[in-house]
């Protein structure tokens, strides 16, 4: 993950309605292993939290930073002076938001693969202990990357590119209430185009609805299921999103297109990259089970809608029984 350019400043505000000020560093961090492991711990517990994607508000009077960073990628502007002109705008936002903390502000543009980012997190410390050379106890403080509520990735790839995306940007959701997470989300000018969750919804309901459509046996369905799981969750991971022409090989190695296919025949409404919610993912597990010659296996988020487990009477009733299934049994009692 080769590191272009990074910096730290700090804003000093404390949530009593007292002004603001910035301590702004005159230029970039050299690049070091000490950055590298910031940035790689920075990115593992980014990818962790629940985001929301989006793009640039056209509107850069109210949202200026859209066109700071364009002018810093097209060395109009050199990164020292993009970031202290970024940072002194958070600075003036926070000082709108009461609640708001202040805190050092990490700016880092980088390459992952075949993309260049830009990472901007406000960092906060946490306190803790550590052991001296002589073996004493002393305190110790560090950066709180676990407890990371404000950040965002901008992919300048996508955004830069012939026919950029909707979701070129994400960032935390936060989980301090609406009016914490707004104003950083304002900072960066990002307008939510793509609903995460309901998106991997939709995917997955087309998986459902493709492999009842193929009629797989029982044990291909399941590997079918895990192989789209495990994909999505190591996406999720990496921070990446879900391909569906890769996901669809991975799926069916024989027929690498058909995935694909079915879901454009279907016009279910899905662009060809799709955001990961791995809340969603965790609830599609597989559930199954066989005993005398009785077989069972469906969705586990099914569970409560088209399936209904009665607890009382040890009953599964199951509502919309799959075509195959219910033509099967029609035939048998002819």
């Amino acid at each position: 993950m080769p590191i272009k350019r990074s910096i730290v400043h700090l804003i000093d505000k404390q949530p009593d309605g007292q002004p603001a000020t910035l301590h702004a560093r005159d230029s970039a961090l050299p690049n070091s292993s000490t950055m590298e492991t910031l940035l790689d711990e920075l990115n593992d517990s980014y990818n962790a939290k629940q985001k929301a994607w989006g793009f640039f508000n056209a509107d850069q009077e109210t949202y200026p930073f859209s066109n700071w960073l364009g002018q810093y990628l097209e060395s109009k502007k050199d990164f020292v002076a993009f970031t202290r002109q970024a940072a002194e705008h958070l600075k003036t936002l926070m000082e709108g938001n009461n609640l708001s903390v202040g805190g050092h502000v990490l700016f880092a543009h980088y390459s992952h693969g075949d993309s260049d980012y830009l990472a901007i997190a406000l960092l906060h410390h946490s306190e803790g202990v550590s052991v001296t050379d002589s073996l004493e106890l002393t305190p110790a403080r560090q950066l709180d990357l676990g407890s990371l509520h404000l950040a965002a990735r901008i992919d300048l790839s996508d955004w830069r590119g012939g026919e950029p995306s909707r979701q070129y940007i994400s960032f935390i959701k936060g989980k301090g209430g609406k009016r914490i997470a707004d104003y950083f989300r304002d900072f960066i000018g990002c307008e939510e185009g793509v609903d995460a969750p309901s998106e991997t919804r939709t995917l997955l309901k087309a998986f459902s609805d493709y492999v009842e459509s193929e009629d797989f046996a029982e044990e291909q369905a399941r590997e079918k299921t895990d192989t789209l799981i495990d994909y999505a969750n190591n996406q999720a991971r990496s921070g990446q999103p879900i391909t569906l022409d890769e996901l669809s090989g991975l799926v069916d190695d024989q027929k690498s297109k058909a995935f694909y296919d079915y879901i454009r025949n279907q016009d279910y409404g899905l662009g060809a990259e799709i955001p990961p919610d791995k809340r969603t993912l965790h609830q599609f597990r597989r559930l199954t089970g066989r005993a005398n010659g009785l077989s069972v296996s469906f969705e586990s988020h099914l569970l409560g809608s088209q399936v209904e487990y009665d607890e009382t009477q040890d009953q599964l009733i199951i509502h919309q029984i799959p075509t195959s299934l219910r033509d099967q049994i029609k035939r048998r009692r002819e």
